[in-house]
């Protein structure tokens, strides 16, 4: 049994299988190393459990051992996020567990970061805390609390466009826990569960841990982005604690637009502090300014039709029509519907979007827009042929549902010049929607590229938008949409939505924090011979067999599948079913499920 440090472990192999390359870094559970996976033929990052004080005794062995373990099984559990280090495999070797983990080339944790180039801009830490902030909703979600969000756990990477640090994950669910389960907690009897200086102080004077924890160790977070240091360091350890619990943080003087959401986020009473849905508007507003100004009409999807009873309403006869037909390869590709962006590229036209060369308007005269588009819009787009092909012209649906809108502005990419714009846009909108897409069925990126004259009017910036592949969407997307709000279409349905279901067959968006009839987990396809009848019918069955919700950790002899069509896809051709798990007796779910 390997017992102590390491303090040559190049060359070996673990497992039969995994060769250290070198040491990333360390922490209090152990090492990090760069491996080489000989079977696959491809970098992994390996952590090794050790145990640091020969004398340790067996509790403490055994509690090491079951934290790696529970490190693995929760962040394996938010594999399929975007913003979490994804785990492979938690293995075995000299009787100790390794993790195998995602190699996350070229990254650097916040820490070392700021520590190395100087703090950051309230932006770009507001853009930072956004994807950690949707990382820990997705865990709380499941009933997974981190525990210990800090920016050594906060790794920066660069991204599909090349941007240094545009990729934003968060590490080390090595202490998290799932209170409402009644797992064992693994904490060591010396050691603080969590690291001081960022400790919430509930949890400091031995409380529950809470989502309002992380939150809080989010805000101590984002005030080291931006001021270069925790808003409680003090010389040692228990200065922290005790600074924690008794004392207001420094007052920040870098934090700008930041200031006062931080400032919220440590309250010390967990009640009074901001909670995950005011924490993402306040960040939203300061990475996309313009969307805090724009006055916004809110959706009303109570008028619209049922899901699988009436059909959508016709599309308004000035569009061009969307394709009917998907190509018999696709039908039923659960994989297709998942991988959505990855898919499909984003295309502006062979101008680049900018229409006449002498218009003043912010996107060019083909565009036809006034104004430049602030976030949120939700557009009308008239194509000159084939749809994405070309640029096309848009038109503002206010409401979202008024026109059956094709399509959103989901973010922005700022640029130099309307050159830059146009040579790059396309891609970083790419990237910038990545996350989006890959959470819907059937929806496509298109870049909005200024003219060189509206430039500056456009606000120097490429507006992304987020538009139905082969139909339109039928109302706000992601974010955008409200609890309870009806759904018109499966087109807006997302992954991990949960739903509740009336007796009537109207489907609403429910809060995953409360009890709840169905959650989504997936999208499949049926053939284009199937009529909408057929599908409604077997929509159940083929989530069954294309969606499993035992996939995904559900118990077989408590859960069953759902399905869900509605006509709009089978206009389209698309012939989309949105997949979800419900239980068997009909009971509702909570946030404590798998």
């Amino acid at each position: 049994m390997h017992s102590g440090p390491s303090t040559s472990g190049v060359g070996r192999v673990i497992a039969g299988r995994y060769l250290l390359l070198h040491r990333l870094g360390g922490g209090g559970m152990g090492h990090v190393w760069l491996a080489h996976d000989q079977r696959l033929a491809c970098e992994v990052a390996l952590k090794e459990i050790v145990f640091p004080d020969p004398a340790e005794g067996p509790h403490e062995r055994e509690a090491r051992v079951a934290r790696a373990r529970a490190e693995a099984r929760h962040a394996a559990g938010l594999r399929d996020h975007p913003h979490v280090v994804t785990v492979h495999d938690v293995l075995e070797h000299e009787e100790l567990p390794w993790i195998v983990m995602e190699y996350v080339a070229g990254a650097v944790d916040l820490r070392d970061l700021v520590e190395q180039r100087g703090p950051l801009a309230p932006a770009e830490c507001a853009r930072v805390g956004l994807a950690v902030l949707d990382a820990l909703t997705a865990g709380h979600e499941r009933g997974v609390l981190h525990r210990d969000v800090k920016p050594a756990n906060i790794l920066l990477a660069p991204d599909r466009t090349g941007a240094p640090y545009g990729r934003v994950l968060l590490a080390d669910y090595g202490i998290s826990v799932r209170p409402a389960t009644g797992e064992t907690r693994w904490t060591m009897a010396s050691a603080l569960v969590g690291t001081p200086g960022y400790l919430a102080p509930e949890r400091a004077t031995g409380g529950p841990p809470t989502p309002a924890a992380d939150l809080f160790s989010l805000g101590c977070t984002l005030y080291f982005g931006v001021e270069g240091q925790g808003p409680f360091a003090r010389p040692s350890h228990l200065a922290e604690l005790t600074a924690v619990v008794a004392e207001e943080p420094r007052p920040a003087t870098r934090a700008g637009a930041l200031g006062p959401i931080v400032h919220a986020l440590l309250a010390k009473d967990p009640a009074a502090r901001a909670s995950a849905a005011q924490t993402e508007a306040a960040l939203a507003r300061i990475v996309v300014p313009q969307a805090a100004a724009y006055s916004r009409t809110q959706t009303d999807l109570g008028s619209q039709p049922q899901w699988a009873a009436a059909p959508p309403p016709p599309p308004p006869p000035h569009r061009a029509p969307r394709r009917r037909v998907l190509h018999s390869a696709l039908a039923g590709l659960l994989g297709l519907a998942l991988a959505g962006g990855g898919v499909w590229y984003a295309v502006a036209g062979p101008d680049g979007g900018t229409g006449s060369t002498g218009s003043a308007l912010p996107y060019g005269d083909q565009v036809g827009l006034t104004r430049e588009l602030v976030a949120g819009d939700c557009v009308i787009a008239t194509w000159p042929g084939a749809p994405f092909e070309g640029t096309p012209g848009l038109a503002l649906d206010r409401s979202c549902t008024d026109l059956i809108p094709d399509g959103q502005v989901m973010a922005f990419v700022e640029t130099a010049s309307a050159r830059e714009a146009r040579e790059r846009g396309a891609e970083m909108c790419e990237e910038r929607t990545r996350e989006v897409r890959e959470r819907l069925a059937d929806v496509r990126s298109f870049a909005v590229v200024p003219t060189d004259e509206g430039f500056e009017a456009a606000g120097r910036r490429t507006a992304c938008l987020v538009l139905g592949a082969h139909a339109p969407v039928y109302g706000p997307l992601a974010g955008y949409r409200e609890v309870g709000a009806l759904f018109a279409d499966v087109a807006t349905v997302q992954r991990r939505d949960c739903l509740d279901v009336a007796r009537e067959g109207q489907v609403r968006l429910a809060s995953c924090a409360g009890r709840y009839h169905q959650q989504v987990l997936g999208f499949t396809r049926m053939g284009e011979d199937v009529t909408y009848d057929a599908g409604k019918e077997r929509a159940e069955d083929t989530c069954a067999r294309d969606v499993p919700p035992q996939d995904y950790g559900f118990d077989p002899s408590v859960y069953e599948a759902g399905g869900w069509v509605s006509e709009g896809s089978w206009k389209s051709g698309t012939h989309l079913v949105v997949c979800t798990v419900r239980k068997q007796n009909g009971g509702t779910m909570e946030g404590d499920e798998p």
